[in-house]
């Protein structure tokens, strides 16, 4: 969903009417923010939702191409799972971001072997993306009543309360095991001993709870959770190996996975006691033709292998749209500028040199707010692109330490885009950024199908129809954990049996019946500008 840059103001006119270091005038509102919603984002509007058509959420909203994706043919189903040697493990983690890891770690903490198989590689996520911080409530002035109502409030009340009171009820023990583990904080006070731990404010919250290491706390993170699991000698990590599909034994339990291993072109096929899935997004579908922040494997594959498994889903058509994503250099695109930027005082401002909206209003707002002024005239263009400003000329001349203490990627991003960001404002879009929705987990991570646990941005129900900054980062290590442990206790008290595609077989003549055989394959894995075909890829490889 792009604008046309024809209506809108040139850059250069544009950047006249910015008095660089002065405080812009802030525009009356005239629409609430439920009307901002209704009339500008991109959730909402006649093409923004189709019902699905077979399985468990028959007849129930869903993004259009987000559908197609679901309700795919198997990518694989002519598998000779003979004639491929079986590897077994007690829990096997689908994933390598932050869930991933977390669940990997806690599993082991429990006893169980783990085998982690990673699309790219592992820490190779959105994980590392994730810049602006993490939210706990552990503020003398905070609650963990005030992060639950401000996690609820912010995801229109449609987050399930029993999952956001586990979120935030964690979130004080998961600093601690973070610092245990190695991942430094930023501090208030210093670095001495005793020095508290320094607190921001995010968009849409009541209090400063957000935790950061500068504004590449996600980098950090993956770092230190990288380095633990590769050296427990428990785990056995595969790299490159997407999966392909879920295997199912005669109970209708997640019994494993079929893996793809790239390197030698070879099935793999794990058998495990229990399936972790912490797959992540659908930001590389490009929804709506959105530039997007996330990584190269966000492509819906742990919606469409658990959904064809028979798990529920909730909240599929919602979607996030980073308000400050980079709109010049073109090549730059969709480039996130973390919120932290917003939160330490940057202004949004447009084409005629006005604020529009209050910088720290939920996402959903800010960015329906910048799309309102793109389509009503008031953006910026250069180049072709199209944009408002984000005016971190005023916030550098208040500030001008920033970009060398809190702000660090800010300049490594300013300095690719060939702007020096104290004097000139960078150019902003909204990009596509999270998946709201997802598998239907409990509080331990379980799917309605036995024996599959997900966690991270592949579950639904923790954030609602929004998510607030730095709720991410704790949502992944507060359910990766919870699965991980739950995944481990469960595998210990599960028999082998007959492990097969038979759930694969009941969906293909559910499409059949529905007149969708013809429909494509999923997991797409890939996107497709990657010039990457599975299937092609596949020639050769042992299969029957």
């Amino acid at each position: 969903m792009t604008h046309s840059a024809t209506f809108a103001i040139p850059y250069a006119d544009a950047l006249a009417r910015l008095t660089l270091g002065a405080e812009p005038v802030m525009r009356p509102q005239a629409l609430s923010r439920e009307q901002l919603l209704e009339a500008y984002h991109p959730d909402h509007g006649g093409d923004a939702r189709v019902p699905l058509r077979v399985g468990a959420n028959r007849g129930e909203p869903c993004h259009p191409a987000l559908a197609r994706i679901i309700e795919g043919n198997a990518l694989i189903g002519d598998v000779d799972l003979v004639a491929v040697d079986p590897i077994a493990t007690d829990v096997l983690v689908i994933g390598g971001g932050g869930a991933g890891t977390a669940a990997t770690l806690a599993a082991r903490a429990a006893g169980a072997e783990v085998i982690l198989a990673a699309k790219l590689r592992i820490g190779d996520s959105n994980t590392v993306m994730a810049e602006g911080g993490i939210q706990a409530a552990i503020g003398e002035d905070d609650s963990l009543r005030r992060h639950f109502d401000d996690t609820m409030k912010g995801g229109h009340g449609a987050g399930f309360p029993q999952l956001v009171a586990q979120l935030v009820s964690d979130a004080p023990d998961v600093i601690r095991w973070l610092i245990g583990l190695g991942v430094g904080l930023d501090l208030a006070d210093g670095h001495a001993p005793g020095t508290r731990l320094m607190r921001k404010r995010a968009g849409g919250t009541t209090a400063a709870r957000i935790l950061s290491h500068r504004d590449f706390t996600g980098l950090e993170m993956m770092r230190v959770l990288r380095e633990a699991v590769e050296l427990d000698r428990g785990v056995t990590v595969l790299n490159r190996s997407p999966v392909v599909e879920l295997l199912s034994d005669e109970r209708g339990r997640c019994a494993g996975a079929v893996l793809y291993d790239l390197e030698h072109r070879a099935f793999r096929v794990v058998r495990a006691g229990a399936v972790v899935l912490a797959t992540g997004g659908a930001g590389r579908l490009h929804l709506t033709g959105f530039a997007t922040s996330n990584h190269y494997g966000a492509t819906a594959d742990g919606l469409a292998l658990a959904y064809r498994m028979g798990a529920r889903l909730r909240d599929v058509d919602s979607f996030q749209y980073h308000p400050t994503g980079i709109a010049w250099p073109p090549h730059l695109a969709g480039g996130l500028i973390s919120e932290a930027v917003r939160s330490v005082g940057a202004k949004l401002v447009n084409g005629l040199g006005e604020r529009f909206i209050d910088e720290l209003a939920p996402r959903d707002v800010v960015t329906a707010a910048i799309l309102r002024e793109c389509a009503e005239g008031r953006g910026v263009s250069r180049d072709g692109g199209l944009g408002v400003f984000l005016d971190t000329p005023a916030l550098l001349a208040a500030q001008p330490d920033l970009l060398t203490t809190q702000l660090v990627s800010l300049a490594h991003l300013a300095h690719r885009a060939g702007v020096d960001p104290a004097r000139e404002p960078l150019m902003i879009y909204p990009t596509l950024h999270y998946q709201n929705g997802g598998v239907a987990i409990d509080r331990d991570g379980s799917s309605s199908v036995p024996g599959l646990y997900c966690a991270g941005e592949v579950t639904g129900g923790i954030h609602g129809r929004n998510r607030l900054m730095g709720n991410a980062l704790l949502d992944i290590f507060v359910f990766g954990r919870r699965a991980g442990t739950a995944a481990a206790d469960y595998a210990d008290g599960v028999l082998p049996g007959r492990f097969g595609l038979d759930h694969v077989q009941r969906w293909q003549r559910e499409l059949s019946h529905a007149g969708m055989i013809d429909g494509p394959r999923s997991p797409v894995l890939y996107p497709t500008y990657g010039h990457f075909d599975l299937r092609g890829h596949m020639a050769g490889a042992n299969k029957g």
